[in-house]
């Protein structure tokens, strides 16, 4: 009797733990592109943000690093979702430590000339224009030329790249990766001030 007790504790204990790799087998297996897509267009995630994504946004990347910091991620969209964007001051504004934190910034504009792509290894960003408008340009950091190697402290390197460049205007935002080398601040003529909120979410590697 009591081996069929120890019996039936020990299968029932190898089920709970085979469910439980099952499961995280299943969270962290890497998502085809169709699935990608259907999981984004869905936009769960944005936990009731009412922006639009930009079209340029590599989806997949998207949905790996979103999976793998779920929690960082929800907090960078409750940020904006419980704050009025147009009243905060520019400064700084910590979210989750070194994790995610969130900047406004009200800057003119700059000449396509003295802007830089740049990309970044640690942080993702999400960019988003609040009022104003500017052009942000979008490369593969692969098609791109490193002309200032990465630097730890800016977490950051510098390229020449020939990417496409799109308007950047209130009400979508922009999500750049490390594989994506960006330029932002760029003038649609006559430089003018533009507020704007960029949220650094760390990178999961």
């Amino acid at each position: 009797m009591k081996k069929g007790i120890a019996f039936t504790a020990v299968l029932i204990l190898f089920s709970a733990l085979s469910f439980s790799v099952s499961a995280q087998s299943t969270a962290t297996k890497a998502m085809t592109k169709r699935e990608a897509k259907k999981w984004f267009q869905k936009r769960d995630w944005l936990g009731g943000v009412q922006l639009k994504p930009h079209r340029s946004i590599d989806v997949l990347e998207f949905a790996k690093q979103y999976r793998r910091n779920k929690k960082y991620w929800d907090e960078a969209f409750a940020f904006i979702k419980n704050n009025d964007l147009y009243k905060l001051p520019k400064g700084k504004y910590p979210i989750d430590g070194d994790h995610v934190f969130a900047t406004i910034t009200e800057d003119a504009t700059k000449d396509f000339n003295k802007t830089n792509w740049e990309s970044h290894r640690n942080y993702t960003d999400l960019q988003y224009v609040i009022e104003g408008e500017e052009k942000i340009g979008v490369s593969p950091v692969s098609k791109a030329t490193v002309i200032r190697s990465y630097d730890e402290k800016r977490d950051a390197a510098n390229y020449t790249a020939q990417g496409k460049i799109y308007n950047a205007v209130p009400g979508t935002f922009f999500l750049f990766f490390p594989s994506d080398a960006h330029r932002p601040g760029i003038t649609p003529g006559g430089n003018k001030v533009v507020k704007k909120l960029v949220i650094k979410i760390e990178v999961a590697k």
